[in-house]
């Protein structure tokens, strides 16, 4: 459940009957170098990247009206995030699409709603733009992660996914 509105896109935020400091918020360009670091807890085996050589793409994802990431910030640390693409699509009425990557919560934060939070927010952005579905996909094997997006509302088995590696 997501209480209150901010006036900078972000929620002051609950999940379910524990009290949350968190703010839910699309990024901005100054967590460029926080979100990097998150992305470690995500995927600790890939290249340390540096913030200041991405500055263009980043100003570019930002800009991108079809791509939003979502952030939990809690005491000034970014401690979740996701990130939602909409899909244009010429069949569903010509309905676009979500989907919904780079699920991640901080290892000091997790089991506290805010992964949660993140997706819901990302759910409510793909509802405003009309998508008509949201799908993601997950390869962790961390136990309890398929239960955690099954009772985010994500059903597991609807259809397979495949992947091909570039």
């Amino acid at each position: 459940m997501i209480i209150g509105v901010d006036s900078e896109n972000g929620y002051n935020s609950y999940e379910g009957a524990i009290a949350m400091s968190a703010v839910i918020r699309l990024a901005a360009y100054d967590d460029l170098p926080q979100l990097l670091d998150l992305y470690r807890h995500l995927n600790e085996d890939d290249p340390v990247l540096d913030p200041d050589e991405l500055r263009d793409l980043w100003e570019e994802m930002l800009a991108d009206e079809w791509m939003k990431i979502m952030v939990a910030q809690e005491n000034n640390i970014l401690a979740a995030s996701c990130v939602l693409v909409v899909v244009r699509n010429l069949t569903r009425g010509a309905r676009p699409y979500g989907l919904i990557e780079n699920v991640v919560t901080h290892a000091d934060y997790r089991r506290r709603g805010l992964g949660r939070m993140v997706l819901t927010r990302a759910i409510e952005l793909a509802r405003e733009h009309n998508c008509y579905k949201v799908m993601l996909l997950t390869s962790s094997r961390m136990p309890g992660v398929q239960e955690f997006y099954e009772r985010c509302g994500f059903q597991k088995g609807v259809k397979t996914g495949f992947l091909y590696r570039l």
